[in-house]
């Protein structure tokens, strides 16, 4: 390991010391906190069902860098490439149309787990844990923006079989990589103008949420969320699946609720939810996003909102009950890159909060000494956590600060820039 990171990583942990803050443990909470990287990053949300379809349903990529991965085997090795740089054991997330179809077409409706076996196949020779999603949009019959809501129960029961299936797959795929795979299911159910029947659309969503979860799946195996969404291209005004539907149906049948950062109101946090949610369900999902006003899909970084979330896991004593994923996809910059920016800085606000000298700051509050919390939450601000987030990058063999940038320069000009 480098002289100067070691040096700086043994004051960082003297200088912590002081605090009371045990720097050794807290790299070792990090540790055991994986996060899960979306496939559909590395492609653009494209998938290989028909890699020349058109997104649909609130859901749309901007920008064309060159490079994009056009195969399975191509986004499994920008995203292994990505893990490089990365440090720690992490997952992978995967939406259905990313299956390995073997150019055949495959409905929706009749996905197997035959067709992820060489994704699970992968994971398995990567030391990858896998999670995933149910894919409910770039669909002919999604083409009118309503999937699990909707008025024709031949095209609710489509998505609903759909849905099962897809967490036939998730629980094979926990099965046989010892790791409970988390299976999200988002909608883009919504309207772009005013709608008469938000209850009614709300009782077939709620109806084929049951219909779903009558197939009951092995909890060492596989975990349900649900996922909310506020807004999206296309459902501007109305989103069936909002949060308030999602939360009533979560505690209600023990689901677990997906919270993701940019699928709620400009000002509105989810940050502050992690803790209420907690209260009613054992676990809650994350997928950790930057929202730009109304558009939630910018790649992650240490802003202080990410911050405050690794904050509330740490101070709720939570990191056992929260799973964090990735969900942004940005095709204006280099696709690696995005994966290791996002990841990085999620692991920094981690770092940081682990860091917190939490017993002192609950000791100050619980005696009304709001002064001496204040100051000792700002003294933190400033403490060498940086120091200590090279020295675990070095520890795991990854490159440390922003030397992985030329790294990933390298790989765009002998990889993705040949295809």
């Amino acid at each position: 390991m480098n002289e100067q990171i070691q040096k700086a990583y043994e004051m960082a942990v003297a200088r912590y010391a002081q605090m009371g803050v045990d720097v050794n443990a807290a790299l070792a909470q990090l540790d055991k906190l994986p996060i899960s990287l979306h496939c559909w990053q590395a492609d653009d949300v494209t998938g290989f069902e028909n890699p020349d379809g058109q997104l649909t349903g609130g859901i749309q990529a901007t920008g064309n860098y060159p490079g994009k991965a056009t195969s399975i085997d191509q986004l499994r090795a920008d995203i292994d490439k990505a893990m490089e740089l990365i440090p720690g054991d992490h997952r992978v997330n995967i939406h259905a149309f990313y299956g390995d179809f073997k150019g055949q077409k495959v409905d929706r409706d009749q996905i197997e787990p035959a067709h992820f076996q060489s994704w699970i196949d992968w994971a398995k020779e990567k030391n990858y844990k896998l999670d995933f999603n149910c894919t409910c949009f770039s669909h002919d019959k999604s083409s009118d923006g309503l999937t699990l809501s909707h008025p024709d129960a031949e095209i609710r029961n489509f998505w609903i079989e759909h849905v099962i299936r897809c967490r036939k797959i998730a629980e094979e795929m926990g099965r046989q990589l010892g790791s409970k795979c988390m299976h999200n299911i988002w909608i883009p159910d919504g309207s772009k103008d005013v709608t008469v029947n938000r209850y009614a659309y709300r009782k077939n969503l709620k109806e084929s949420l049951d219909k779903v979860f009558e197939y009951k799946t092995n909890d060492n195996y596989m975990l349900d969320c649900i996922e909310s969404k506020l807004f999206g291209i296309g459902a501007e005004s109305y989103t069936v699946g909002s949060h308030e539907f999602y939360m009533g149906y979560g505690i209600q049948n023990n689901v677990i609720v997906t919270l993701d950062g940019g699928h709620f109101h400009p000002t509105e946090i989810i940050s502050d939810k992690i803790s209420s949610l907690l209260l009613f369900l054992p676990e809650v999902m994350l997928h950790v996003t930057r929202g730009v006003r109304w558009d939630s899909d910018h790649v992650v970084n240490l802003n202080e909102e990410i911050v405050a979330i690794a904050q509330e896991i740490v101070r709720a004593d939570a990191v056992d009950k929260v799973h964090i994923g990735l969900d942004y996809f940005d095709a204006s910059i280099n696709r690696i890159g995005a994966y290791v920016v996002g990841v990085r800085a999620t692991q920094k606000a981690l770092v940081q909060a682990l860091l917190e000298p939490l017993a002192k700051l609950r000791e100050y509050e619980a005696k009304g000494q709001n002064f001496e919390r204040m100051a000792l939450l700002e003294e933190a601000k400033s403490m060498p956590w940086g120091d200590v987030y090279n020295f675990y990058c070095a520890q795991k063999g990854v490159i440390v600060g922003e030397s992985y940038i030329a790294d990933i320069q390298k790989y765009e000009q002998e990889v993705t820039l040949k295809r």
